[in-house]
């Protein structure tokens, strides 16, 4: 009997546990995060916003770091609330028009460079940094 109320109290430990920090990601997160933007010739090179390398002049890229955080979230807001931001398409819960994609999914869709994964376009054309002609980006969903 003792073994069972110890298993019974440790599965509603583990469930609130879960129940709770599903609830978390729910929340919109207003704290200001850095980006950091690196050189594709010197991965030493590192500052928080875009520029030029000191060293060699190319222009700096989103770090790779950033670029996987930007790939995994879909992010969903109203026209009207920008506040409003969901993880999946549906409605505002505040006039109840529907969720657009935000600026940042709208970039993912288009063309990009082959060599410059961070030079997008919604046209055709060549990359302004190397020439080459812009591929379409496939859509994911």
């Amino acid at each position: 009997m003792k073994t069972i109320k110890m298993l019974m109290i440790a599965a509603l430990t583990i469930l609130s546990v879960t129940l709770f920090s599903q609830t978390k990601g729910v929340r919109i997160d207003t704290t200001k995060h850095i980006v950091w933007y690196t050189c594709p010739m010197h991965d030493t090179v590192s500052m928080k916003q875009p520029g030029n390398c000191p060293i060699c002049g190319m222009k700096l890229q989103l770090s790779k770091k950033e670029e996987m955080k930007m790939a995994q979230t879909k992010t969903y807001v109203c026209p009207n609330h920008p506040t409003e931001v969901s993880n999946k398409p549906g409605v505002c819960s505040k006039c109840g028009m529907t969720l657009n994609l935000s600026l940042k999914e709208k970039a993912k869709l288009g063309y990009t460079c082959p060599m410059h994964p961070n030079v997008k376009s919604d046209k055709e054309g060549k990359c302004p940094n190397c020439g080459m002609q812009l591929t379409k980006i496939k859509n994911e969903n």
